[in-house]
């Protein structure tokens, strides 16, 4: 599958210590992400991706590893808030709802929004959100689910409260680049003490695709939060395709880290 000696076919995972990825790939861990610093994708070019059904980064099943690490993500607890960053249409919300707990989603194309509704058969209502200009927020009939229509930095405390758990898988790396310090100065924002926050990244050569998604080194995760919360990375696979050979790849990794935010 991958050109990688290291990789078989399929899913292979890394023992969760720091930096098996650089060791597995050849790329050093926080070196250049080549021209990927510079690049910026519009909220109309994501627009234009729901509209083309060119929607590649949406899966259809749930995450292999929010599978494997809920437990981690709900230490125990029941009835929690639980927030999904640029959720798309996000099949996990749904998941999490049916268990008792309350999901947040925030996420800028409505045609996605309307189809997550419309993909599981749930009935919503539909209504302004008065701080934000333009907004609305989806809410299911049951009120567990709420999904918001906006910008994600519209979004503040005051207005969606703050969360006990996170899913962000393809949320931070979908972010511009230039971005990922308000991104995460707002995730900071928006998160309860004592939180679990579980972030999927991507590593591959950044020199070798433009992205998104974009490549997140292991010490930028590191810089945008390590000052407030314990970062451990819980796992890494390989999820090389034959999507990322066409992109010009010859690995691709998702890597999964727990952020916890200690009281």
């Amino acid at each position: 599958m991958s050109a990688s000696p290291s990789f078989g076919g399929g899913l292979q995972a890394f023992p969760g210590d720091m930096d098996h990825s650089a060791d597995a790939s050849g790329l050093l861990e926080g070196s250049d992400i080549g021209s990927q610093k510079e690049r910026v994708v519009t909220e109309e070019e994501w627009l234009q991706k729901w509209e083309m059904g060119n929607i590649g980064f949406h899966k259809e099943q749930r995450h292999p590893l929010l599978q494997k690490y809920l437990d981690v993500l709900l230490n125990g607890r029941s009835g929690l808030r639980i927030f999904f960053p640029l959720c798309g249409k996000a099949v996990e919300m749904k998941w999490l709802a049916d268990m008792g707990h309350t999901v947040v989603g925030v996420e800028v194309s409505e045609q996605a929004v309307k189809e997550f509704f419309s993909d599981h058969s749930l009935p919503y209502c539909e209504e302004p959100v008065p701080e934000i200009s333009g907004a609305k927020m989806f809410q299911s009939t049951s009120g567990n689910i709420s999904l918001y229509c906006c910008s994600i930095y519209d979004l503040s405390s005051s207005i969606v409260g703050k969360f006990d758990g996170v899913w962000d898988r393809g949320a931070l790396v979908a972010v511009n680049p230039c971005d990922r310090q308000r991104y995460a100065s707002l995730m900071i924002s928006l998160v309860e003490k004592n939180s679990s926050y579980l972030l999927v990244t991507v590593s591959y050569d950044p020199n070798k695709h433009k992205g998104p998604p974009f490549y997140v080194p292991e010490s930028e995760i590191k810089s945008l939060f390590g000052n407030c919360c314990e970062i451990r990375c819980l796992e890494k696979v390989d999820d090389f395709s034959e999507r990322h050979r066409q992109w010009g790849l010859d690995y691709f990794l998702e890597v999964l880290y727990l952020l916890k935010f200690v009281a």
